[in-house]
């Protein structure tokens, strides 16, 4: 009976070591895709004041309109 409840005792303590890392795993990937999902975040703010600025460039223009308007 000891040895049986030994036995159970080492499973658990392996699966629980397994699940550990299995969680540090997973921790490690979720701060890397937090890290990507800043960068794409501001990549985009960037881009879309770029666009921004573009169109306003565009509408302010003082050169006139080609000849085939």
């Amino acid at each position: 009976m000891l040895d049986e409840m030994k036995r159970r005792i080492q499973i658990l303590e392996e699966k629980f070591e397994y699940q550990e890392q299995t969680l540090d795993a997973l921790n490690a990937v979720i701060i890397d895709q937090q890290a990507q999902l800043n960068t794409l975040e501001e990549r985009l703010s960037r881009l879309q004041a770029f666009l921004a600025g573009s169109q306003n460039r565009s509408l302010e223009s003082d050169d006139p309109p080609p000849p085939h308007y």
